[in-house]
């Protein structure tokens, strides 16, 4: 045809006529972004027509249920009738052509960004001082004060998972962050006035008897109340915020999108570790040096802009709705294996007995957890499959996939748990903070490091070695190997374990030295001395610690993104939290253990009040017998666990080859690159 033509009639693509798949067939006009689903036998037909920028496209026309003519008897009727769906066409091509994103973009960036960085510095600076708090406005001994914080800070790791789901679920992120950040500002506020008004605590001990009244349970309700509504803040905004600012930039239609998403995450992370430092730092030294009314009202100042930034930016935010959760989804399955627990299983190698999406590669589940692949067994195509081929109910038959993922998940709980010693480990911040305020921590005539601020070494040795690993050690070995070298997720979380248990051992070693010394100057009774002994010393454990999370933490969570599927990123994301929250109550539980056995007969506590009387160097000792035998626990899980998924594709990259039933034991996480 001409270029003057107005139009040349394209074969029409022929639609499936069976009665069962007549639901599922469609019409696809080459070179057109449209696409119509149909019930009826109807004629239709693809024309290409002239756009208003004279670029061919194709427009979908309904013929109805008229017969067909000759061109020859029909041309006037078919030009009049072609007027009006050529006009919809160019409407639809203009407005294609000039797409106009009225929210998100960059312009929100800042509002996302800040809201997460101040919500960090104000919750993060509250930690580190917090057992002083407690012990000397509160009259809390030691080991109740830490099993307190223990408890707060495993609530703050367990709300982001009940924060996802409802978020994903029922109220969107928005909401989610908009209450998450109402709620924290509520909490530092309720903080606050505990600091500001003396009746809401109990009054300071007697000098002279060295008596102290012990806090009332309506000032013990305000005080957790506080920490509540903290904890729920942290689960509305900490889950969030990174996938609401992803919402905002992710532009399929740019093509430089990848690189967009790259440089926020980027920046995120930037921005969070930056808030951290600022939080061990400058609020911890607000609090030494000016007061507890201060240094508790500057984080609620820093909460007050965060939830004012967000909700400032409200008009120009993409607010996604939420959609079904996908916890819910592995909730299905065990449900439904059990009530079709009395169901035979099919024949091997038979096809058409079990659900599964329309594009799923898979016809059957993997052998292994066989009893979870009732779940997905078709018992009556007519009742259990619906006309679009989801299921009728998804409590009653669920999909190979939910099954699969069910499984991914159960598979990789052992190694999860290996990880749960190292948060212990890192969670006794209380123990290193009385350590550090007893010990000299001067580093000029005139400047000494607040205690609660040496946190700050094990995020800076962190960082320094993520720097290095991917920088530097990872480019020059592969140069010398002359190929691409890489720790495995595996190999590095057993590392990382290892560097804890060390931590460990150094902390002993280090409290061993300090306690003696505190004892040789005549400090055994005298818990506020300040020993002639650098706090240098307990650099070292800190700067383990800070290795052993960056190997363990990082390892871990890519090994949960790369066992999972990608329909799982949110549960891989979500492990390792609980796993914090999990080890909290531990380390609690430890903690308890610990003190009641150690006073037995009236002895001294190994973790008393006094900690020159104490024995914390006993006590750490404990925790590096444990990370010992974790350590052994994670080399038999490994074992048992197999090679990894990077490893399965590098021999299939190499073309060694599986045989089916491999290929189909590692489920949905490679089925891609199948």
């Amino acid at each position: 045809m001409k270029e003057g033509d107005d139009r040349d009639e394209l074969p029409a693509i022929s639609a499936v006529t069976s009665h069962d798949s007549l639901a599922k067939s469609s019409i696809f006009c080459p070179n057109s972004q449209l696409i119509i689903n149909y019930e009826t036998h109807e004629d239709r037909r693809c024309y290409k027509s002239l756009t208003l920028s004279d670029t061919p496209r194709t427009s979908f026309f309904e013929g109805g249920k008229k017969e067909k003519k000759e061109s020859s008897s029909t041309s006037t009727m078919e030009k009049k009738n072609m007027e009006e769906p050529l006009t919809s066409e160019r409407e639809i091509t203009h407005q294609h052509t000039t797409p106009k994103q009225a929210k998100g973009g960059l312009i929100t960036m800042p509002f996302i960004i800040a809201n997460e960085a101040f919500e960090k510095v104000a919750s993060y600076g509250l930690i580190p001082n917090m057992i002083l708090y407690l012990m000397r406005d509160y009259s809390v001994g030691v080991a109740k004060g830490t099993n307190i914080l223990f408890f707060w800070t495993a609530a703050t790791n367990f709300m982001p998972i009940l924060g996802a789901i409802i978020s994903d679920s029922y109220l969107g992120r928005f909401l989610t962050i908009g209450i998450g950040s109402i709620s924290s500002l509520l909490g530092m506020i309720l903080l606050w006035l505990t600091a500001m008004i003396p009746r809401v605590r109990p009054p300071p001990c007697d000098i002279t008897t060295q008596i102290c009244k012990t806090p009332t349970t309506g000032q013990m309700t305000l005080l957790f109340s506080s920490f509540a509504l903290m904890s729920i803040g942290a689960g509305g905004v900490r889950p969030c915020s990174i996938a609401f600012g992803a919402d905002q930039l992710d532009n399929k239609s740019n093509p430089k999108n990848e690189r967009v998403l790259e440089s926020f995450f980027g920046w995120y992370y930037a921005s969070a570790a930056i808030a951290v430092l600022i939080a061990l730092t400058a609020i911890v030294y607000i609090q030494d040096h000016l007061g507890w009314k201060v240094g508790f009202g500057v984080p609620a100042i820093l909460m007050f802009l965060s939830a004012f930034l967000f909700f400032f930016a409200s008009p120009f935010y993409v607010k996604q709705k939420p959609s079904t959760g996908f916890v819910a989804g592995l909730m299905q399955v065990p449900v439904v294996a059990y009530k079709n627990r009395k169901l035979a299983f099919p024949p091997r190698d038979s096809d058409g007995w079990y659900h599964h999406k329309r594009d799923s590669k898979f016809i059957a589940p993997t052998t292994k957890l066989r009893l979870l692949n009732k779940a997905c067994i078709i018992r009556n195509p007519e009742h259990d499959i619906a006309p679009d081929g989801s299921a009728s109910n998804p409590w009653s038959l669920c999909t190979i996939e939910q099954v699969e993922e069910l499984k991914a998940l159960l598979k990789v709980i052992p190694l999860w748990s290996t990880g749960i010693m190292i948060s212990i480990n890192i969670s006794q911040s209380s123990f290193q903070l009385l350590q550090a305020n007893s010990m000299d921590r001067h580093i000029s005539s005139s400047f000494q490091i607040p205690a609660g601020s040496f946190g700050m070494f094990t995020i800076i040795s962190l960082a320094i070695w993520v720097i290095l690993y991917d920088r530097a050690i990872l480019p020059l070995a592969s140069k010398i190997k002359g190929r691409p070298v890489k720790l495995g997720a595996k190999l590095r979380m057993g590392i990382g374990l290892f560097l804890s248990c060390m931590a460990m051992v150094v902390s002993a070693v280090v409290e061993s030295i300090r306690r003696r010394k505190a004892i040789r100057e005549g400090y055994l009774n005298n818990a506020h001395a300040v020993l002639d002994m650098s706090a240098m010393w307990l650099v070292p454990q800190h700067c383990l610690n800070g290795l052993a999370e960056a190997f363990n933490a990082i390892g871990q969570t890519e090994f949960y993104y790369s066992e999972f599927p990608k329909s799982m990123s949110s549960i891989a994301a979500a492990l390792f939290g609980l796993g914090m929250a999990v080890a909290n109550l531990l380390a609690s539980a430890i903690l308890s253990a610990v003190d009641r056995l150690s006073s037995r007969g009236g002895r001294e506590s190994w973790v008393s009040n006094n900690i020159n009387k104490g024995h914390y160097d006993n006590y750490y000792w404990i925790l590096a017998i444990l990370s010992s035998v974790n350590l052994l626990y994670f080399l038999v899980c490994s074992w048992a666990y197999g090679p990894c998924v990077e490893r399965v594709r590098k021999v299939s990259d190499d073309g060694n080859g599986f045989k089916e039933e491999e290929l189909s034991t590692i489920g949905t996480i490679v089925k891609d690159e199948v």
